[in-house]
């Protein structure tokens, strides 16, 4: 016979054990709830993003889906030529005007109006799908793709440079830190360019050789861009290397020029 003691005991007992098992019941829900709730999808959406979109990558694209990613493809390759083409005609006015200016002063306005023609067409007419050429707004481009925040902001870095130096050649402007704006901003947008976002390459049976050439690419680019901003840089310091320096980074930015007019997808 167990006295009362041992029934109090075993009673305790078996109170403890139940709210272990409850707790125990508990926790594995409240952890199966947690791993199926939208939230936790919403926080890590990369995973299924990318496994969907690696598994369309290796199917057989539809005439409809090629025909867009075509249009695409045309559309980026020619914005990265005129892009470039731009370039070589604003490196190749700014090793000419020290010849050309006692001639024709308004050449020192030529390379800042390329900048400002390459930043105002990629500004209006890179990305398409945004309005007014497609249904999409801004503010959801912007806010929803990456690529197309980066292509806008390549826009406005180039429209800055334009009006810096043309209010540099008008002599309106005069601060130092104007004379620093181009190597700054150069070596800013050379960093973007090593994030820079393509989803051009996403799509096909060879994605992953595509995806490969296009950062090899923006890197190649990357780099140029760099030592052009240093160069530049390096130019506005007084020394016996200035002048050397005044025309490497022209130099540079006709050869980014190139790199560019041969961009393929």
């Amino acid at each position: 016979m167990l006295g009362e003691h041992d029934m109090a005991a075993l009673r305790i007992l078996g109170h403890s054990t139940r709210r272990q098992a409850m707790l125990s019941i508990f926790l594995l829900s409240a952890l199966t709830l947690f791993n199926n709730s939208p939230a936790l999808s919403q926080d890590h959406p990369s995973h299924d993003h990318h496994a969907g979109m690696s598994m369309s990558s290796g199917q057989p694209l539809n005439p409809a889906l090629r025909a867009k990613l075509l249009a695409d493809k045309r559309e980026s390759e020619f914005n990265h030529h005129l892009a470039g083409f731009f370039l070589v005609l604003a490196g190749l006015f700014i090793l000419a005007q020290v010849t050309v200016l006692n001639h024709f002063r308004s050449v020192r306005f030529a390379w800042p109006a390329c900048f400002l023609l390459s930043g105002l067409f990629l500004l209006v007419f890179s990305d398409t799908e945004l309005w007014p050429f497609g249904r999409q707004s801004w503010i959801h481009g912007l806010s929803s793709h990456p690529e197309v925040l980066q292509h806008k902001t390549f826009a406005a870095i180039l429209l800055a440079l334009g009006f810096i130096e043309v209010a540099r050649a008008r002599e309106r402007l005069k601060a130092a830190w104007a004379a620093w704006a181009f190597p700054v901003f150069a070596m800013a947008g050379s960093v973007l360019l090593l994030f820079h976002s393509h989803n051009a390459g996403m799509h096909g049976p060879d994605h992953m050789a595509l995806m490969e050439r296009i950062q090899s690419q923006h890197l190649s680019y990357s780099v140029t861009g760099f030592g052009i901003g240093i160069s530049k840089g390096l130019s506005e310091v007084r020394g016996r290397w200035q002048q050397v320096f005044s025309k490497i980074w022209p130099a540079l930015m006709i050869a980014l020029g190139v790199l560019l007019m041969f961009y393929t997808e």
